[in-house]
């Protein structure tokens, strides 16, 4: 797992970052293993120190479970703070994203969403990304930072 000091300097590597879904489950449901590192990302954010990128497709992908289980309050909870959250903007998969997610997928072989994603922070100029995949570190435009 990546250590504190190490997350800490990627932050301060990095004004704009990209969010893998992951972590905006580890943070609202304090997960036993990273919860505290998102924690300290999502304090980080709230300050002000780094601005995230979320593409609305990490909405999708944070919901299923709560959705699936019908837990209403946890649905609600993921909406009252993500839609709401300082620093994070939301985007749209729009179809230069979607142009530029197909080259990352075929460049690096990579899944739809993880394409996606990646390809929402790079389109919003994110310097960094954020996950718990070591397949993401494949993608060469932007600093990756792997939580395990």
């Amino acid at each position: 797992m990546v250590s504190v000091p190490v997350l800490e300097k990627f932050l301060g590597r990095h004004r704009r970052i990209g969010l893998d879904s992951n972590l905006l489950i580890y943070f609202i449901e304090a997960h036993v293993s990273y919860g505290a590192l998102a924690q300290r990302v999502f304090e980080s954010i709230e300050a002000g120190r780094n601005a995230a990128v979320c593409s609305t497709l990490s909405l999708l992908e944070v919901l299923v479970q709560p959705y699936r289980t019908q837990n209403d309050p946890i649905v609600n909870r993921f909406y009252g703070l993500l839609t709401t959250y300082p620093h994070i903007h939301w985007v749209d998969v729009s179809i230069e994203v979607a142009d530029l997610g197909a080259r990352l997928r075929a460049e690096y072989e990579l899944k739809t969403p993880d394409a996606v994603l990646l390809a929402t922070a790079l389109h919003s100029r994110a310097t960094g990304f954020i996950g718990n995949d070591s397949k993401l570190k494949r993608v060469k435009e932007l600093e990756v930072l792997v939580l395990s």
